[in-house]
């Protein structure tokens, strides 16, 4: 792999601490909790956290989207490839957080806000099954004047690449305006996830402005389809929806737009602006291999993107994609 200059990948979003321990059914019905699903936290889950830590054998992971996409490109590039923006208290679940990423290699600058806690994400796994519950915390309070930082802003600069995830449009579009904006004018390249289907669904116009600025645009069937059906298109075929995804206006026209999508085991889905639609047949692994597929997205987007970074082919870098994507799903969590 080609080296890089040091952080030439910067990523910006919502900063979680993931704690995760298999539990049992009288865990989740004494937070009233389903074996399967994705909440935000109420009062009654707030006891949760201090649960896991004290009660089970938890495993704390750096999580959210970009974050985790953050530490797969970085396990992948050189050292010093990578930097990460996002908002923590300042409490032990940061500091949890800093040794987290600290073993994965990823350099941090935080925004600390000393009123709001660290965002935690409980994670009970039953079985198969995973039921997740989020309290946001300070990464929900993230701000462009820490972006705008002398500190931060030079690493901006220093970039070639950003990745950002969809998440942030729910906490600081001008954040997210400055690094898109930044990137057109100086040719750099613009990378966005789509991160989740109610993105597309109740950020529509956050999202809308965004897209003039996508060099690349990753998501899968769920979040495409949300798409196409927020933004009025008629087909279903996820081809078609990547296909218009890549022919939207552009900004910096001297990059042609790149829409990848994803679908699980089914063939992920590339078109470029101008050009047939292709298909990539993903990497097959045994069922029995299959631990955990949180993080599976952000896992592709990471190789997708470290490949990217290294000036790898297209092909390539979704080769690379499928590739960690598949290492992902073997481990509990995005790790």
């Amino acid at each position: 792999m080609a080296p890089t200059k040091e952080y030439a990948l910067l990523c910006l979003e919502n900063p979680l601490l993931d704690i995760q321990a298999q539990g049992d059914t009288a865990l989740l019905e004494k937070y009233g909790l389903k074996p399967n699903d994705a909440i935000l936290a109420e009062e009654k889950h707030l006891g949760l956290y201090e649960d896991l830590l004290n009660n089970y054998s938890a495993k704390l992971i750096a999580g959210g989207g970009a974050q985790n996409t953050a530490r797969g490109a970085q396990y992948l590039l050189p050292p010093n490839s990578v930097v990460y923006l996002g908002g923590v208290g300042d409490d032990k679940y940061a500091a949890i957080l800093h040794d987290a990423v600290k073993t994965a290699g990823l350099r941090v600058e935080y925004r600390v806000d000393p009123k709001q806690p660290t965002g935690r994400c409980g994670v009970v796994i039953t079985d198969h099954n995973r039921s997740m519950c989020t309290d946001l915390g300070a990464a929900n309070h993230y701000d462009l004047d820490h972006l705008k930082s002398p500190e931060v802003w030079k690493l901006v600069e220093n970039a070639s690449f950003y990745f950002v995830g969809g998440y942030h449009l729910t906490v600081c579009p001008p954040a997210i305006m400055a690094l898109a904006e930044e990137a057109a004018k100086n040719n750099k390249a613009f990378v966005f996830s789509l991160s989740a289907p109610f993105i597309p669904q109740f950020f529509k116009d956050h999202l809308d402005a965004t897209s003039p600025y996508w060099d690349y645009v990753i998501g899968n069937e769920t979040e495409a389809l949300s798409y196409a059906e927020s933004h009025g298109l008629e087909s279903k075929d996820i081809k078609e929806i990547a296909k218009h995804l890549a022919g939207l206006p552009k900004t910096n026209e001297k990059r042609p737009r790149v829409a990848i999508i994803t679908q699980g085991t089914d063939p992920t889905i590339v078109a470029e602006a101008g050009k047939e639609v292709v298909e990539y047949e993903v990497h097959a692994i045994d069922t029995k291999l299959i631990n955990d597929t949180t993080g599976a997205g952000d896992a592709f987007a990471a190789g997708f993107t470290a490949g990217l970074v290294a000036g790898e082919s297209l092909v390539q870098c979704v080769d690379q994609g499928q590739w960690l994507a598949k290492l992902s799903i073997q481990e509990l969590g995005p790790s």
